[in-house]
């Protein structure tokens, strides 16, 4: 079920009420809300913003309402509901990079962890003007957040620790072909320009 919740496409779904292109042919391509804000405007791309992490908190909400709040089960419906984000199976498994989603996954694990990654994506993108190296920081940061946040002084479940690896690691693979722009020295810096596209 948190696969299924995950793989809904809310990026796609809210251009369309906007009366936009199809997302996947727009701007960069990218079904997330950087891409739906440069196509479809900053109100479609808050609100594709608020959607995804949305599907992303209920997910793990419902399996700790459901488990007695077990970790193993929340971080579980965690990870499903972020391989549905980028793996929908509505879109032949093409999807988003996962940013919006994890964010609403870890607000309902560990909502500390979660805002101090959300404050160093806003100052690593505010300072450097790049979202994907905004969103490569946040995702690589979260493992060590959620050590140090999750319970002081307590270390998380073992679960919990691999879990958040995984979905940094899934979120940094999904930003492949931005980490290559970085490296080259040719990925765009963040504009809402409709005819960027490649930032996302």
């Amino acid at each position: 079920m948190a696969y299924l919740l995950g793989s809904i496409p809310f990026g796609v779904l809210v251009t369309r009420v906007f009366g936009r292109p199809d997302i996947r042919h727009a701007g960069s391509g990218n079904i997330g809300a950087t891409n739906v804000a440069r196509v479809a405007g900053p109100a479609a791309g808050i609100l594709t913003l608020l959607l995804d992490t949305a599907k992303g908190y209920v997910a793990v909400w419902t399996a700790g309402r459901y488990s007695n709040d077990r970790a193993s089960w929340m971080m579980i419906a965690g990870l499903a509901v972020l391989i549905g984000h980028c793996f929908p199976i509505w879109l032949n498994f093409k999807g988003g990079k996962g940013v919006a989603a994890a964010l609403g996954v870890f607000l309902a694990l560990c909502a500390p962890a979660a805002l101090a990654s959300l404050a160093l994506f806003a100052l690593v993108t505010a300072y450097w003007k790049y979202v994907s190296l905004g969103s490569i920081s946040a995702a690589a940061s979260m493992p060590l957040l959620i050590y140090f946040l999750w319970a002081p002084p307590h270390a998380p479940p073992t679960i919990i620790i691999f879990g958040t690896m995984v979905a940094a690691l899934l979120i940094i693979y999904k930003h492949d072909a931005n980490i290559q722009r970085l490296i080259e020295g040719v990925e765009p810096k963040f504009s809402a320009s409709k005819n960027d596209k490649t930032n996302d």
